[in-house]
């Protein structure tokens, strides 16, 4: 997530907390391969790639047409969260991909299991190519693990014709989202759209609301999931259900989910650009009904956008267990770096339309709005984008433990929008988890 300019600034993702040292050790970390070790091919060297995102394959393909020496062999994974449980099972045995894609919330889990290659010979001199942000959430204590693809602006996407139609306007405020919400219910149209299985509705609101799930104090992890950010979220979150005012769409299903939008049944997501390519392949009627609007702030409280999870900035990653090192950072590099490669992927018909990562990503604010989606709101949307990575919170931390973390989370937040438990009850729930957890593990914790 970058801006044009100046430059936005990007979740820290424990850049600062982790360069002290010790705070992973108990994890088991490793050192990455020495690359003098790595075997001579004689033949063309054939790395396992696994992602995904709409457009990698045609990256690979591209990739593949102009290197002689170096091939890409594609999987392509069903999404981000099955991708965690795939690389859990293949790292344990010992069969893991030499290049993956991932986000910047998971990257300091996998370090601490020794799973990722420090890469840092091979791509220090190209930090210049990429916005400071991006590149700093591959690193750990002071390491690059990944090369960034994408950042992600994030904002809302509404229905202009349904809003008209019942005399509303684009909410500035959660408060003004709710009271929309109210009136939408009315026309049984919920306004937004919480899938059972992913918490991170609840994480990016808390982050918004100036949460801190983590922190380091001296060489210690503080956890605290009942700050007064992540109590402002959930009253917001708990409200919206309380009401009814939310879909209850599993993304497992991700055409009757974009059907539903599609229909008007839901008429509101807060989403990055990335998210607008699979509307757009999957809408058959409401092309052109759809506007961009910020990201609803709390009541009295300037503009800030949250950045982390699904919204945070991908990244392609290098196994420890790679035997060709030094050719899978070179790939990764030109994946995000290649004027062709890059175009493929912001664009949300030929790839994901992801934000690139790049120092200047001015012209790539165009291609990665979609204006088949968004017809006569396509120009006044470009500023709101812009507008938005102005605003990105800075200063979001993630534990060593986020996976198991965030997988027992989703079991709790499950609960939550079936209304067997308050979102202060999952809170609660995930203070104590996450402190034992720590403390199992053998890392030092507070809280």
């Amino acid at each position: 997530m970058n801006s044009t300019s100046p430059r936005r600034r990007f979740a820290h993702a424990a850049v600062a907390g982790l360069a002290l040292t010790g705070l992973l050790s108990a994890c088991g970390g490793s050192e990455s391969g020495d690359s003098d070790a790595e075997p001579k091919s004689a033949g063309p060297v054939t790395l396992d790639f696994w992602g995904w995102a709409n457009g990698q394959e045609a990256v690979v393909k591209a990739f593949n047409a102009s290197h002689k020496d170096v091939q890409l062999k594609y999987t392509k994974v069903t999404d981000q969260l099955t991708m965690q449980k795939q690389l859990t099972n293949a790292v344990k045995a010992g069969n893991a991909p030499c290049l993956l894609q991932n986000t910047g919330e998971y990257v300091t889990s996998w370090v601490s299991q020794g799973a990722l290659a420090d890469i840092t010979q091979y791509v220090e001199s190209s930090k210049d190519k990429f916005n400071p942000g991006s590149w700093a959430v591959g690193q750990v204590q002071g390491k690059i693990y990944g090369v960034p693809t994408a950042s992600a602006p994030a904002f809302t996407i509404y229905r202009t014709d349904i809003f008209k139609k019942y005399d509303l306007e684009p909410p500035k405020t959660w408060d003004d989202f709710i009271a929309a919400g109210k009136v939408l219910k009315k026309h049984d149209i919920k306004i937004t759209n919480y899938a059972g299985e992913d918490p991170s509705t609840l994480e990016v609101l808390a982050m918004q609301a100036g949460a801190h799930w983590y922190s380091v104090d001296g060489d210690s992890w503080v956890v605290n999931f009942q700050d007064e950010g992540s109590l402002k979220a959930a009253k917001v979150i708990q409200e919206i259900i309380d009401n009814d005012l939310n879909s209850k769409l599993s993304f497992a299903d991700y055409t009757a989910v974009q059907r539903n939008y599609d229909n008007a049944g839901t008429v509101t997501r807060q989403i990055s650009t990335w998210q607008m390519s699979g509307m757009v392949q999957n809408f058959t009627k409401s092309f052109g009904e759809w506007a961009l609007a910020p990201w609803p702030t709390y009541k009295g409280e300037a503009p800030k956008t949250p950045a982390a999870t699904n919204q945070s900035g991908n990244l392609t990653l290098v196994t420890e267990k790679c035997k060709n090192k030094e050719q899978a950072a070179e790939a990764a590099l030109w994946m995000s770096t290649d004027p062709g490669a890059v175009k493929t992927m912001a664009s949300p018909e030929t790839g994901s339309g992801v934000m690139p990562a790049l120092a200047d990503t001015s012209e790539y604010v165009p291609q990665a709005i979609p204006e088949k989606l968004l017809g006569k709101n396509y120009e006044p949307a470009q500023k709101v984008v812009t507008d938005s990575m102005n605003t990105i919170t800075d200063d979001w931390t993630f534990g060593p433990n986020w996976t198991a973390m965030f997988t027992e989370m989703q079991d709790e937040w499950a609960k939550v929008v079936s209304k067997k438990q308050k979102v202060t009850d999952l809170l609660a729930h995930m203070q104590e988890w996450t402190v034992n957890d720590l403390k199992q593990r053998g890392i030092s914790v507070k809280g």
